[in-house]
């Protein structure tokens, strides 16, 4: 029997509304950046910057109440969770850069979906795992 946890509507509710906060912030430095003439690169990481520590921290407390010590091996795969999902929102920026689109929020806001729905996924499956068995990273104590 295939565990309920991915379908879970409250802790998906709870992602969306950590999402729509962290999209507010980062959307509105990429924004700033790209008024300012940063380009879209530096304007993008500029965005996903701003949301990192205030994601983790709700993300970790209140989407996936982790109840447990937050460590550095849930950090590091938060991070590694983050680096995946941020490169393929980065590869939908430089492939619109590639075909001549600059500076286009349009392509921004498609690069934070399929962020999002690769960090959701991610979060479940590898950051905020089931309890009851330690990640490898992590020592028992």
């Amino acid at each position: 029997m295939r565990s309920s946890r991915v379908f879970e509507i409250g802790r998906l509710l709870r992602f969306a509304a950590v999402g729509v906060l962290n999209t507010a912030l980062g959307y509105t430095v990429i924004l700033a950046g790209l008024a300012l003439g940063h380009g879209d690169i530096p304007s993008n990481a500029a965005g996903y910057a701003a949301g990192l520590g205030l994601g983790f921290v709700l993300n970790s407390r209140w989407t996936f109440a982790d109840t447990r010590r937050v460590g550095a091996g849930v950090a590091v795969r938060y991070v590694w969770c983050f680096a995946v999902s941020y490169s393929a929102n980065l590869l939908i920026v430089l492939a619109a850069l590639s075909l001549g689109v600059k500076e286009n929020p349009l392509v921004h806001l498609l690069g934070i979906s399929v962020y999002s729905v690769l960090f959701y996924l991610g979060s479940t499956h590898f950051v905020f795992r089931p309890t009851g068995k330690p990640a490898p990273s992590e020592n028992p104590t």
